[in-house]
């Protein structure tokens, strides 16, 4: 009978000096981080997934861009080119004109349109009107099969750059009518890669941010396309060259310049093919 009693007193003093030992350790008062390591904890908890956060935003707009300019092969297999170029136009809320039709087929707010284009499965387009979208050089490739475009209309198209300019040769037998103004990533080395155009009769290079030196752009423009009306405005001074207010020699600087823009295009346009490559590797 003592055993027993012996182990219970025993386990009440181990109990007892366990409790003793857990108080004593809890009121001793815990050191706080200095302000560099709340700082630090601070930045990798919340810029951490503020970045996460940028990057799937850009991943969800890159993605949402090559959707909108996505190849439509299928349709154009089962309902001919022309079928499927008019769906790609209307399916960017743009415009365009049959040739021989005065009616233009156009995309509402809501992107709703009149499906009735399904009937000229044999009629190419003639005008295209794509102001303010979301093409870009992929989704032009809906339009190569449009060997008798004469009119295209890019205006405010913020995918719209030099590489995109560089593809339009494939027109370079009927466009005769452009329009680039208030495109915000075209440079002078596009701008070269119109000379191919030979047809064209109408351009619009009207507020371009890119263009550093507009007059100089105004004559290589004229040089290049001399039975073409250029329209350039929106500039701080004007773009119209007139031999009575410079010299020759102002305009041999001037040719001289421009020969090196022009000479400059294809190595613009070929880091502009690297930077697409880039952006779209997502």
């Amino acid at each position: 009978m003592a055993a027993p009693l012996m182990l219970m007193r025993r386990s009440c003093r181990q109990v007892t000096l366990l409790v003793a030992t857990s108080r004593y350790r809890s009121s001793i008062p815990v050191a706080l981080p200095s302000l560099q390591a709340r700082l630090l904890l601070f930045l990798s908890q919340h810029f951490h997934d503020i970045e996460t956060l940028l990057n799937w935003s850009s991943w969800f707009k890159n993605r949402g861009l090559r959707q909108k300019n996505f190849f439509y092969g299928y349709t154009q297999q089962n309902y001919g080119d022309n079928v499927a170029a008019a769906y790609y136009i209307l399916s960017l809320k743009g415009g365009f004109r049959f040739a021989g039709q005065s009616e233009w087929f156009r995309s509402d707010r809501r992107g709703k349109f009149n499906w009735d284009f399904m009937n000229h499965r044999d009629t190419s387009i003639e005008e295209v009107d794509v102001s303010n979208t979301l093409i870009n050089y992929t989704g032009l490739e809906n339009l190569v099969e449009q060997r008798g475009l004469r009119t295209l209309s890019v205006s405010g198209c913020a995918e719209v750059d030099d590489w995109f300019l560089s593809r339009l040769h494939i027109f370079q037998d009927t466009l005769e009518e452009l329009d680039i103004s208030n495109c915000p990533q075209i440079s002078v080395g596009g701008l070269a890669a119109l000379q191919k155009l030979r047809g064209l009769r109408r351009l619009d290079v009207s507020s371009l941010p890119r263009l550093q030196n507009p007059g100089l752009v105004a004559i290589l423009l004229e040089e290049m396309l001399p039975h073409c009306r250029v329209t350039a405005v929106g500039y701080d001074h004007s773009l119209t060259y007139s031999p009575t207010q410079t010299d020759a020699q102002t305009r041999i600087d001037a040719q001289t310049q421009i020969k090196a823009q022009a000479e400059a295009g294809p190595q613009r346009l070929t880091r502009e093919v690297e930077r697409h490559n880039q952006s779209r590797a997502w």
